[in-house]
Protein backbone atom coordinates (compact mmCIF):
# COMPACT_ATOMS: atom_id res chain seq x y z
CA UNK A 1 0.00 0.00 0.00
CA UNK A 2 1.35 3.38 -1.02
CA UNK A 3 1.83 5.99 1.66
CA UNK A 4 2.53 9.64 0.87
CA UNK A 5 3.40 12.10 3.62
CA UNK A 6 3.63 15.82 2.90
CA UNK A 7 5.52 18.34 4.97
CA UNK A 8 6.66 21.93 4.73
CA UNK A 9 3.42 23.86 4.78
CA UNK A 10 2.97 26.95 6.89
CA UNK A 11 2.30 30.66 6.91
CA UNK A 12 4.32 32.98 4.70
CA UNK A 13 4.07 36.59 3.61
CA UNK A 14 3.27 37.51 0.02
CA UNK A 15 6.41 37.31 -2.06
CA UNK A 16 7.91 34.69 0.19
CA UNK A 17 8.89 31.09 -0.46
CA UNK A 18 8.04 27.67 0.87
CA UNK A 19 9.25 24.19 0.02
CA UNK A 20 6.83 21.29 0.24
CA UNK A 21 8.16 17.76 0.48
CA UNK A 22 6.48 14.43 -0.09
CA UNK A 23 7.92 11.20 1.26
CA UNK A 24 6.67 8.08 -0.50
CA UNK A 25 6.67 4.42 0.40
CA UNK A 26 4.91 1.26 -0.64
CA UNK A 27 5.89 0.71 -4.28
CA UNK A 28 8.80 1.41 -6.56
CA UNK A 29 8.89 5.20 -6.50
CA UNK A 30 10.97 5.58 -9.64
CA UNK A 31 8.34 3.89 -11.81
CA UNK A 32 5.53 6.42 -11.33
CA UNK A 33 4.89 10.04 -12.06
CA UNK A 34 4.25 12.42 -9.20
CA UNK A 35 2.02 15.44 -8.96
CA UNK A 36 0.98 18.25 -6.68
CA UNK A 37 -2.59 19.49 -6.41
CA UNK A 38 -4.29 22.04 -4.20
CA UNK A 39 -7.73 22.76 -2.84
CA UNK A 40 -9.20 26.02 -1.66
CA UNK A 41 -12.24 25.67 0.65
CA UNK A 42 -15.40 25.67 -1.41
CA UNK A 43 -13.59 24.93 -4.65
CA UNK A 44 -12.59 21.85 -6.60
CA UNK A 45 -9.15 20.41 -6.12
CA UNK A 46 -6.91 21.65 -8.94
CA UNK A 47 -3.73 20.58 -10.65
CA UNK A 48 -0.54 22.43 -9.75
CA UNK A 49 2.43 20.51 -11.14
CA UNK A 50 3.53 17.11 -12.38
CA UNK A 51 6.79 15.33 -13.11
CA UNK A 52 7.50 12.13 -14.98
CA UNK A 53 9.03 9.10 -13.31
CA UNK A 54 12.50 9.87 -14.67
CA UNK A 55 12.24 13.67 -14.23
CA UNK A 56 12.48 14.02 -18.00
CA UNK A 57 9.46 16.28 -18.19
CA UNK A 58 7.41 18.59 -16.00
CA UNK A 59 4.12 20.41 -16.35
CA UNK A 60 2.62 23.35 -14.47
CA UNK A 61 -0.69 25.08 -14.12
CA UNK A 62 -0.62 28.49 -15.77
CA UNK A 63 -1.25 30.13 -12.41
CA UNK A 64 2.05 28.88 -10.97
CA UNK A 65 4.26 28.71 -14.04
CA UNK A 66 7.54 30.53 -13.50
CA UNK A 67 7.06 30.60 -9.72
CA UNK A 68 6.81 26.94 -8.69
CA UNK A 69 9.25 24.12 -9.44
CA UNK A 70 8.54 20.43 -9.05
CA UNK A 71 11.37 17.96 -8.63
CA UNK A 72 12.00 14.47 -7.33
CA UNK A 73 14.79 12.37 -5.91
CA UNK A 74 14.26 8.73 -6.83
CA UNK A 75 17.08 7.62 -4.56
CA UNK A 76 15.31 9.13 -1.57
CA UNK A 77 11.72 8.45 -2.68
CA UNK A 78 10.79 12.08 -2.34
CA UNK A 79 9.06 14.72 -4.42
CA UNK A 80 9.40 18.43 -3.80
CA UNK A 81 7.48 21.54 -4.73
CA UNK A 82 9.51 24.72 -4.46
CA UNK A 83 7.16 27.70 -4.28
CA UNK A 84 8.53 31.20 -4.83
CA UNK A 85 6.91 34.62 -5.16
CA UNK A 86 3.89 33.35 -3.29
CA UNK A 87 0.60 35.20 -3.60
CA UNK A 88 -2.46 35.22 -1.33
CA UNK A 89 -4.33 33.26 -3.99
CA UNK A 90 -1.85 30.40 -3.49
CA UNK A 91 -3.41 29.80 -0.07
CA UNK A 92 -4.75 26.24 -0.09
CA UNK A 93 -4.25 22.73 1.16
CA UNK A 94 -1.59 21.14 -1.02
CA UNK A 95 -1.67 17.44 -1.82
CA UNK A 96 1.05 15.18 -3.10
CA UNK A 97 -0.14 12.40 -5.39
CA UNK A 98 1.36 9.43 -7.20
CA UNK A 99 0.09 8.48 -10.63
CA UNK A 100 -0.55 4.97 -11.86
CA UNK A 101 1.64 5.66 -14.91
CA UNK A 102 5.18 6.85 -15.59
CA UNK A 103 4.41 9.67 -17.99
CA UNK A 104 3.35 13.19 -17.16
CA UNK A 105 -0.33 13.54 -16.28
CA UNK A 106 -2.51 16.40 -15.11
CA UNK A 107 -5.80 14.49 -14.81
CA UNK A 108 -6.56 13.65 -11.19
CA UNK A 109 -8.19 10.41 -12.30
CA UNK A 110 -4.76 9.10 -13.27
CA UNK A 111 -3.52 9.42 -9.70
CA UNK A 112 -4.35 6.56 -7.38
CA UNK A 113 -2.48 7.51 -4.22
CA UNK A 114 -2.82 10.73 -2.24
CA UNK A 115 -1.25 12.30 0.80
CA UNK A 116 -3.17 13.84 3.65
CA UNK A 117 -2.42 17.41 2.57
CA UNK A 118 -0.45 20.28 4.05
CA UNK A 119 -1.81 23.78 4.60
CA UNK A 120 -0.18 26.78 2.95
CA UNK A 121 -1.31 30.25 4.00
CA UNK A 122 -0.01 33.33 2.23
CA UNK A 123 -0.91 36.40 4.21
CA UNK A 124 0.56 39.67 5.35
Amino acid sequence: QVQLVESGGGVVQPGGSLTLSCAASGRTFSEYSMGWFRRVPGKEREFVAAITSSSSSTNYADSVKGRFTISRDNAKNTATLQMNSLKPEDTAVYYCAQARVSWRVTDQKMYDSWGQGTQVIVSA
